[in-house]
C-alpha cells in the first residue's frame, strides 16, 4: 500500500530556456530533427520489410532498433516541442509518471537490443557455418522479445518508487520532460531507497550489457582478421562499424546523465546530454546504419528505382 501522499496534481516542466526569441528557434530545430527522426526510423523498418535481401537477423534486429528509437524520441519530443510554445508548460502528475515509465523501459529496451545486436554479429562472423541454424526465426524472436518483457518489467519497478514520493510543495521540473534526477530532487519525502534503485538498476543494467557487447567484439575483431576474402573484411568492419558507432553514442551518454547524484549542476549537465539522446541519436542512428551499410543502401536505390519506373 502507498504510504506517502502526494499533494501535487502537477508539474511544471521549466524546459531548455525560458527565453521567447530562442524558443520559437528550438521549436523550429526540434520539430525539424523529429520529423527527419520518423521519416528516417519508419524509412528503415518499411525498408526492411518490403526488401527480401534484408530478410536476415540483422536486419530483423536493426527494424527493432529503428522502433525503439522512434517510440524513445516520441515518447519525448512531443511535450518538448509543445512547452516550447505554451504558456502553460505543465504535464499532469499521472502524465508525468507515465512518460517517466516509457523513457526507462525504452531505455532498457535499447540498451539490451544493442547487446542482441553484438551476439548476432559474433554469430555471423565467429560461427558463419552455424549461423543460419542458430539463428533461426524462432531463436531470434525470443532474443528480441526478452529486451521488451525485461524493460517493461524494469520501467514498472523504478517508476513505483517514484510514485512511492510525496510531492508536497515545489513543481517545477528543471527540465523538458519528466526525468527521474531532477523529479527527485522535488520529493519531500525520503528518496534513499529511489536514489539507490536508480543507481543499482541503472549500473547494473548498462554494464551488463555493456559488457556483452565487448565480449562479442573481443572474439569478432580477430575473426574479422581472419577473413581471407577483402569484400567480406569490408562487410563485416562496415557493420560492427556501424554498430558500435550507435554503442558508443549511446552509452556515453547515458553514463553521464544517471550514475551520479542528483545535484543542480548535475541537472542542468544532464538536461544538454538528455537533449543529445532523446532527440538527436534517434535521429541519426538510420543514418548510421544506412550511410556504412552497403546492403542498406542497395536495397534503398533498387526501391525507389523501382517506383520511378513507369508501369506498363
Amino acid at each position: 500500500m502507498r504510504k506517502n501522499f502526494t499533494s501535487v496534481s502537477e508539474f511544471i516542466l521549466l524546459g531548455l530556456t525560458n527565453r521567447l526569441e530562442l524558443q520559437i528557434l528550438l521549436f523550429l530545430l526540434f520539430l525539424a530533427v523529429y520529423l527527419v527522426t520518423v521519416a528516417g526510423n519508419l524509412g528503415m523498418i518499411l525498408l526492411i520489410q518490403v526488401n527480401a535481401r534484408l530478410h536476415t537477423p540483422m536486419y530483423f534486429f536493426l527494424s527493432h532498433l529503428s522502433f525503439v528509437d522512434l517510440c524513445f524520441s516520441s515518447n519525448v519530443t512531443p511535450k518538448m516541442l509543445e512547452i516550447f510554445l505554451a504558456e502553460k508548460k505543465t504535464i499532469s502528475y499521472p502524465a508525468c509518471l507515465v512518460q517517466c515509465y516509457f523513457f526507462i523501459a525504452l531505455v532498457h529496451v535499447e540498451i539490451y537490443v544493442l547487446a542482441v545486436m553484438a551476439f548476432d554479429r559474433y554469430m555471423a562472423i565467429c560461427n558463419p557455418l552455424l549461423y543460419g541454424s542458430k539463428m533461426s526465426k524462432r531463436v531470434c524472436t525470443s532474443l528480441i522479445t526478452a529486451p521488451y518483457v525485461y524493460g517493461a518489467l524494469t520501467g514498472l519497478m523504478e517508476t513505483m518508487w517514484t510514485y512511492n514520493l510525496a510531492f508536497c510543495g515545489p513543481n517545477e521540473i528543471n527540465h523538458f520532460y519528466c526525468a527521474d534526477p531532477p523529479l527527485i530532487k522535488l520529493a519531500c519525502s525520503d528518496t534513499y531507497n529511489k536514489e539507490l534503485s536508480m543507481f543499482v538498476v541503472a549500473g547494473f543494467n548498462f554494464s551488463y550489457s555493456l559488457l556483452i557487447i565487448l565480449v562479442s567484439y573481443i572474439y569478432i575483431f580477430p575473426a574479422t582478421l581472419r577473413i581471407r576474402s577483402t569484400e567480406g573484411r569490408r562487410k563485416a568492419f562496415s557493420t560492427c562499424g556501424s554498430h558500435l558507432t550507435a554503442v558508443t553514442i549511446f552509452y556515453a551518454a547515458l553514463f553521464f546523465m544517471y550514475l551520479r547524484p542528483p545535484s543542480e549542476k548535475s541537472v542542468e549537465q544532464g538536461k544538454m546530454v538528455a537533449v543529445f539522446y532523446t532527440t538527436v541519436i534517434p535521429m541519426l542512428n538510420p543514418m548510421i546504419y544506412s550511410l556504412r551499410n552497403k546492403d542498406v543502401k542497395e536495397a534503398l536505390t533498387k526501391e525507389l528505382f523501382r517506383r520511378k519506373l513507369p508501369s506498363k
